[in-house]
């Protein structure tokens, strides 16, 4: 399959993105960026053209600013929980907020700072139940969608990427 966005969408003061990441089920996009700058957009597709094979248009329905994180620094990692309708995010000092959707607006759900290390990557697994989060210090810490922490580990090394196998009963 071949996907192709073109959409303009502007970014306050030319503030430089550090993360994008899309919820192809519902059709969210969210841009994170340097001064905490975190949008999320909402792209409706019309389907007209699909019948024949050619792409349909999309009309850009929801532009929202989100507030949570601090002004100072970037908003580096975002994780889509396509099941729940939530958002994970991270910026460069190791702050994750967790955001739902609710009544037509995003909303900031749980703030969680491990204060030791930056977040490189997080991964919701298929079924939306876990979160695993890999910090740039080796730490790896599996969460549960109502923020419980289910399991952490140490490693001697640095950590860039996670991913959960598809039963999510292993994380690579």
């Amino acid at each position: 399959m071949f996907i192709y966005l073109n959409k303009k969408i502007a970014i306050p003061n030319g503030v430089k993105l550090r993360c994008c990441q899309w919820n192809a089920d519902q059709g969210w996009i969210a841009c994170g960026g340097e001064g905490g700058l975190l949008k999320v957009l909402k792209l409706e597709s019309s389907g007209k053209g699909k019948e024949r094979g050619i792409a349909g248009t999309s009309n850009l329905t929801m532009n929202q600013t989100l507030e949570g994180h601090d002004h100072d620094e970037a908003v580096v990692c975002a994780a889509w929980n396509e099941v729940y309708k939530k958002l994970t995010t991270s910026d460069e000092k190791g702050l994750i907020v967790v955001w739902m959707f609710h009544k037509g607006m995003w909303y900031e759900e749980m703030i969680n700072n491990r204060n030791k290390s930056v977040v490189k990557d997080m991964k919701w697994c298929a079924d939306g139940q876990k979160i695993c989060i890999c910090y740039e210090d080796g730490a790896v810490i599996v969460g549960s969608v109502d923020g419980n922490r289910l399991w952490g580990k140490e490693f001697k090394m640095q950590l860039q990427y996670c991913e959960w196998s598809p039963d999510a009963r292993q994380i690579l």
